[in-house]
């Protein structure tokens, strides 16, 4: 059993001590913010996350997690040490990455000695070296200094911690890599040992490498509606080749949430930094930026006129199985669809309380699916909620002043919304006018 302090009650930090309490080991988690500290306490999360509410009740409760606003009283008795706290984009597209020297500067003092501390946190190439420079300004103890990138996407967390196709991890000693392989061993999964700096740039890479792919599908989608073709069956054949494969690779609004946009950007200005103009990366931010507007566009010049409309809204959160609305497509959306004079009611069955601090009360919330679409001249499917994509259409069909239907995620088949008789919009397929 690893005595292990975690700094950070994100979804990462989070996620990461109590899979780690499952495990075994003795965690506590560590945020400067005591309301949330209280909150945790008390049980509650700062999120929805599945999984997530279940691990936590059982470790706390058999004392192997606990919570703390002192980083100090956390990392005084940690043998290892985790920093997952935000790198959030400065106002020139970098990582700012304050909070994690602050971290590492709360616990320099307090570290026992051989302590490893392991930064979890996306950070630029060259981090982990000030957060070792940081600390040993600080103490006398030894310590050593380990960069342990997550790879956890919003919704199956908890899964992408337990079965992960690869845990990263970049040291300058091998003992500190010992350690980290120790912790990790138990799961079985493969692990890729390597340097600080190309530990930093491996998740960089990996993300941006992720959105190229969707940038390029929703590219080759404005092509298919050009040319009459159909983007989900050239996707699925395209990506049967297991050089290029299927995931990542669906026609949408864009991809939005805590890290693609983030973290893109951040490579950009990474590179540009450093003297290297990665050109590839800016149409991919580009094409992402405007394809929720285009997807708004296309609803007004399908229905004309926006204003005195009833628009329903399907779906808020940047993608299903999450509450998060950072980025979120349906933000820059909605904002237009309002401005256009439009009625927007919108529904969401866990980002409601999130949507209302960006958006404000400029749509109506529900988060009863047919109170959102009763009376409506057009219902979009902006998030791929489970309740959405199983949506009975022809209840739907009775439920609507007017069968259209505009679907950002392409959830549903032509056919079926033919049959029902809809005039149905999708991305990078042909419409279905059969309401006509």
């Amino acid at each position: 059993m690893k005595r292990i302090a975690i700094l950070g009650t994100g979804y990462v930090g989070l996620v990461s001590g109590a899979c780690l309490a499952e495990l075994g080991h003795s965690v506590v988690c560590c945020d400067t913010d005591t309301s949330k500290i209280a909150s945790l306490q008390a049980g509650a999360l700062p999120f929805y996350e599945p999984g997530l509410p279940e691990l936590l009740s059982r470790n706390a409760a058999n004392g192997r997690l606990t919570f703390t606003a002192d980083p100090s009283q956390a990392a005084a008795q940690a043998e290892l040490i985790f920093i997952a706290v935000g790198t959030p984009m400065g106002p020139g597209g970098d990582a700012d990455v304050s909070s994690v020297l602050a971290a590492a500067s709360s616990i320099g003092q307090a570290l026992r000695p051989d302590a490893v501390v392991a930064v979890k946190s996306t950070v630029p190439a060259g981090t982990t070296r000030l957060v070792r420079d940081t600390i040993a300004a600080q103490t006398t103890h030894p310590f050593e200094a380990a960069c342990n990138p997550e790879f956890l996407r919003e919704g199956t967390a908890v899964s992408d911690f337990t079965r992960a196709e690869r845990i990263v991890i970049g040291t300058a000693s091998s003992r500190a890599g010992d350690v980290l392989e120790a912790l990790y061993a138990p799961l079985g999964i493969p692990i890729v040992r390597t340097g600080w700096e190309t530990a930093e740039l491996m998740k960089y890479a990996s993300n941006a490498f992720l959105a190229m792919k969707i940038s390029f599908i929703n590219n080759m989608a404005q092509l298919c509606e050009a040319t009459g073709a159909d983007v989900t069956e050239l996707a699925y054949g395209v990506g049967l080749d297991t050089r290029i494969g299927t995931k990542h690779f669906s026609a949408g609004i864009g991809y939005g949430g805590s890290c693609f946009p983030k973290d893109v950007q951040a490579l950009l200005h990474m590179a540009e930094s450093a003297g290297h103009d990665f050109e590839l990366l800016k149409p991919v931010i580009r094409t992402n930026r405007m394809q929720p507007l285009r997807f708004a566009e296309k609803v007004k010049a399908t229905l004309g006129s926006l204003k005195g409309l009833k628009l329903a809204v399907l779906g808020l959160s940047f993608k299903a199985g999450t509450d998060d609305m950072r980025s979120a497509p349906s933000i820059p959306i909605i904002r237009f669809l309002l401005s256009e004079g439009a009625a927007v009611r919108a529904y969401d069955p866990q980002a409601t309380r999130k949507a209302k601090l960006e958006l404000g009360d400029g749509p109506v919330y529900t988060d009863d699916l047919r109170q959102a679409v009763e009376g409506s001249d057009a219902c979009l499917v902006v998030t791929e909620w489970p309740e959405i994509a199983t949506l009975d259409l022809p209840s739907l069909r009775s439920w609507v002043r007017r069968p259209i239907l505009f679907d950002g995620r392409n959830l549903f088949s032509p056919a079926a919304m033919d049959e029902a008789g809809f005039d149905y919009y999708s991305i990078g397929r042909p419409p279905v006018l059969a309401a006509r």
